[in-house]
């Protein structure tokens, strides 16, 4: 593996994890060098770091915000 794409590697710690489970990508990077930004993609979905999985997470948070806020409009017009 050419040396810039090995600093590469060990410079990001996702990376490092994702190449460790996922092994193929040692030699393909070994042949294909330019794959790199590739990988970077793979990884990023593989550990849910990509913006459709930012959205979605975002998107949660706010669904569940907006049940807890009328569960307690609900409990709140009861209670008078």
């Amino acid at each position: 593996m050419r040396q810039d794409i090995y600093k590469v590697i060990q410079g990001n710690e996702d990376l490092k994890k994702y190449i460790r489970t996922q092994p193929i990508w040692y030699r393909r990077l070994s042949r294909n060098p330019q794959e790199l930004e590739k990988m970077e993609t793979e990884a990023k979905y593989f550990f849910k770091k990509s913006i459709p999985h930012h959205v979605s997470k975002l998107s949660d948070g706010v669904q569940m915000a907006s049940l807890m806020m009328n569960m307690f409009q609900a409990m709140n017009s009861t209670g008078q």
